[in-house]
């Protein structure tokens, strides 16, 4: 007659052993770990706009601050959820992929949130096609750019900042060239403007 054997054992988020008789426990602190990344990322969104725009206006509004100081600034600071989940913790940044999916969310918070100051305070009695223009392109393009320095986010990161290693040419170069996306489209809608292909807002 065959004996019971020991009761069989999978890697929990630590990469401990742990008994499947703790499945559903192991599910649930799955589920919170991903509430907590996607928490994060998007408060992270809303404290980088917070902090870029204090950034932006000790910059003393130089004339091209929106072609290469702001980029430079919100590229930075749109993922700080994303650098705390890195900090505190690094487990719940479940790959690169992952990790950079969390930084268009913060992206995409960010985007929401400069928009409804667009078309509320900074712009009054806004048309419609400003509106949907806020709530649009712009998202997109913080959405995409966040995604691309998310792609550079690791421990990599974290080691240089500490001052253990010099900065990873990967995630320099993801933030060169989300700066660069970022640059050029704050370029394309400033011409556009500037040529007057939009009505006057």
């Amino acid at each position: 007659m065959p004996t019971e054997g020991p009761p069989s054992s999978v890697l929990d988020d630590n990469g401990a052993r742990a008994s499947s008789d703790g499945g559903p426990r192991t599910a649930l602190r799955g589920v919170a770990g991903h509430f907590l990344a996607l928490s994060l990322a998007l408060l992270g969104g809303i404290l980088g706009i917070l902090g870029a725009a204090i950034q932006e206006i000790r910059s003393g509004g130089l004339l091209l601050l929106p072609f290469i100081g702001a980029p430079i600034i919100e590229e930075l600071l749109k993922p700080t959820g994303v650098y705390i989940l890195l900090v505190r913790w690094p487990r719940l940044l479940r790959g690169q992929l992952y990790t950079a999916l969390l930084a268009a969310l913060s992206g995409l918070a960010f985007g929401v949130v400069e928009a409804v100051v667009y078309v509320n305070v900074y712009v009054s009695d806004p048309p419609d096609w400003f509106v949907t223009y806020r709530f649009t392109l712009p998202l997109l393009v913080h959405a995409t750019a966040s995604f691309i320095v998310g792609l550079g986010i690791s421990q990599g990161l974290l080691s240089w900042a500490r001052g253990g290693s010099p900065l990873p040419r990967a995630t320099r170069n993801f933030y060169l060239a989300a700066i660069a996306l970022h640059a050029t489209f704050n370029i394309v809608a400033t011409a556009l403007v500037i040529a007057s292909v939009f009505e006057d807002v």
